[in-house]
């Protein structure tokens, strides 16, 4: 009796995990999403990043500074029935808040149930309370906080320390900077040391658990023109050496997990 138990449940939990990775292979391949979003997915790999993230549909997951919503677009659908999506973008009366919001108005079947919430760093962090999130995920933002300095990253992380629940995840991408390249004070290129990375994280109470190289690029030295910028799907230099830019791809990345300690 006890072996048919044992392997009921078992046989529960690999058929949830299998339902869990269908339904995160769905919100990928939703119609909803914008074709120029769903281009970049060769270069983002959002099924392998969430997965390595350790994303479940049941979490709440706050995702900062989501921007154009790239990943909104895939984490929405994803969490919108058992869990829970708060978009950390800013505040209404700002030109990336409003945007946001808007976004989330015009598809209502998708979006309806995203909670957006006022994220400014490193003044104004409306996260949530207290150990209420499962998970914390950010992707390309860090170098846009370092602006201020090394504390306001500190600063920031620390507030998202906060609102996560003990053990919680907090899961970095990021655009990655050769060991042998200096990192400038503010990360004008749009590149960070991994390192620098987590050493910001550990001084705001976080462990690194893994690493991954899903997003690497082996291709991008991070010595271009204009930064990061200079690289699809910006290209800054426009039809300046847009074949060379394109053949290389998106930028080296970074993919970090952390955990709250």
């Amino acid at each position: 009796m006890k072996r048919l138990i044992l392997a009921a449940m078992l046989a529960t939990g690999i058929a949830g995990a299998a339902h869990a990775d269908d339904a995160l292979k769905s919100a990928i391949a939703g119609e909803h999403r914008a074709a120029a979003n769903k281009a970049r997915d060769a270069f983002r790999h959002p099924y392998e990043t969430l997965t390595f993230f350790g994303i479940k549909p049941t979490m709440t997951v706050i995702e900062l500074s989501p921007g154009g919503g790239w990943y909104t677009e895939i984490l929405a659908p994803y969490l919108r029935d058992n869990g829970k999506l708060i978009g950390a973008a800013g505040a209404p009366e700002s030109r990336g808040g409003k945007a946001y919001r808007e976004k989330l108005a015009a598809d209502a079947k998708v979006y309806d149930k995203v909670m957006p919430v006022v994220f400014e760093p490193p003044t104004r962090f409306e996260l949530g309370a207290p150990n209420s999130a499962d998970m914390v995920v950010t992707f390309r933002n860090l170098h846009n906080w370092l602006g201020a300095g090394d504390e306001a990253v500190v600063t920031t992380l620390k507030e998202v320390h906060k609102v996560l629940k003990p053990n919680g995840v907090l899961g970095v991408v990021e655009h990655r900077l050769p060991i042998k390249m200096t990192q400038d004070a503010k990360a004008s290129s749009g590149y960070m040391h991994e390192a620098y990375v987590i050493r910001m994280a550990d001084l705001a109470g976080f462990k690194l658990a893994a690493k991954s190289e899903v997003n690497a690029n082996p291709k991008d030295k991070a010595d271009h023109e204009k930064g990061v910028w200079t690289l699809p799907p910006v290209l800054a230099n426009k039809d300046k050496d847009r074949e060379k830019y394109m053949a290389i791809g998106e930028s080296d990345r970074m993919t970090l997990k952390f955990v709250k300690k």
